[in-house]
């Protein structure tokens, strides 16, 4: 029989004593930063968007940390990349806040993933903010207590703001809608339809494609012989490039008003010389003349990003920005609680009166009725020119 020799008892007494001693001081250094975690698509056809996300974030953690950090703490970034995958976003939400104990989450790109995420998030009373999906259902979800906000655009105002625009940019009379087919592009058919119906104007018909469809002149053809004028598109980067390739197949020449999609990654090489003629809606850009705050923050992106070259690096704007001005709403909020605490940061937002932002100017960003920081004037609408995103106007 093998006997396990005896450990002295003084011998045991040290050991055990400098295992707390190591546990405490493990756990103190837990506690040495604030952490905030990053769910995104940080590879695929979308990874453009997350790497804009993190670049936004970590230049306002930059400024915050110069200041002291918060509740006196530097604050951390965890970054978990969701390929896209609402099961994956969902496992990388638990991760960051069972394990790594953070004390707010920030999303990504894909409504699928953030609306995946949403009931997690409210269960577990950790804030959730949103700085690129912009399903209705994230923020407006129902939830008796809501731990979800945003900074960014919202589906439903969004769409108010593309039927506005084909009627002055091309005096639109029957438009027809090709969407992606899963809820993002069932939210925008709720309000693309609610939009039209407010100015009587009746569509041509609604069609649906997935993400992976290589070939949409089916659907396509379907507008076409239906009589749609214009076209409202709402996918992410790859599929919307394959609605300008089928339509280029067809010579189809109509012109196309979009969701936000194509900025989330390579859409001009992909889409190529035709994609320049789709119009879609941001709520940023770095081009032309720009605001103090505005200037100080891309000269920023250029330090400390070295790649980049031109305004075509800065590319896409939108997230960049919406991510900046997050992060800084967020740690007001954190500091405003005085704790990292889930429900006293979500009281926290509400108390929030202003602050002077890259988008704009907050005042009063958030209340218990709207989670929502961003509204319809606060939008402008865009094209690629060689890469670069550039403000349109009618």
């Amino acid at each position: 029989m093998l006997v396990k020799p005896r450990m002295p008892k003084l011998f045991r007494s040290l050991l055990l004593a400098g295992a707390a001693t190591l546990l405490a001081a493990t756990g103190a250094a837990a506690q040495e930063t604030v952490k905030l975690g990053l769910v995104a698509a940080m590879s695929g056809q979308s990874a453009k968007s997350g790497e804009a996300i993190v670049r936004g974030l970590s230049i306002a953690i930059d400024e915050i940390n110069a200041k002291g950090g918060v509740l006196g703490k530097k604050v951390e970034l965890l970054v978990r990349d969701d390929e896209s995958n609402p099961a994956k976003g969902v496992v990388a939400a638990r991760e960051l806040v069972q394990r790594e104990k953070v004390a707010a989450l920030f999303g990504g790109l894909d409504t699928p993933v953030s609306i995946a995420i949403v009931p997690f998030v409210n269960g577990a009373k950790v804030p959730f903010m949103g700085v690129w999906a912009a399903g209705t259902p994230i923020t407006r979800n129902g939830a008796a207590e809501n731990y979800v906000f945003r900074v960014s655009a919202v589906d439903e105002i969004v769409d108010i703001a593309l039927v506005d625009y084909a009627v002055k940019k091309y005096a639109v009379k029957k438009p027809g809608m090709i969407l992606i087919n899963n809820p993002w592009g069932e939210s925008n058919e709720k309000g693309l339809k609610a939009a039209l119906e407010a100015k009587k104007i009746p569509y041509a018909g609604v069609e649906k494609f997935e993400t992976n469809d290589v070939d949409v002149v089916p659907q396509l053809t379907r507008l076409k012989q239906a009589g749609a004028d214009v076209l409202f598109m709402v996918a992410n980067v790859a599929p919307s490039a394959q609605v300008v390739k089928s339509l280029d197949r067809m010579g189809w020449d109509v012109p196309i008003v979009s969701h936000w999609g194509p900025a989330g990654g390579r859409f001009s090489e992909l889409a190529g010389p035709s994609g320049a003629k789709v119009h879609f809606i941001q709520t940023y850009s770095f081009s032309g003349k720009l605001a103090p705050k505005g200037e100080a923050v891309l000269a920023a992106l250029k330090k400390k990003y070295p790649e980049i070259k031109s305004l075509a690096d800065v590319t896409p704007a939108v997230g960049i920005a919406n991510a900046y001005d997050a992060m800084h709403l967020t740690a007001l909020a954190i500091a405003k609680a005085g704790s990292a605490e889930g429900p006293k940061v979500r009281e926290a937002f509400y108390g929030i009166d202003k602050y002077d932002g890259l988008i704009k100017s907050y005042a009063k960003p958030f209340t218990p009725s709207n989670h929502d920081a961003l509204g319809p004037d606060d939008y402008i609408f865009t094209f690629f020119k060689e890469g670069e995103i550039l403000p349109l106007t009618n």
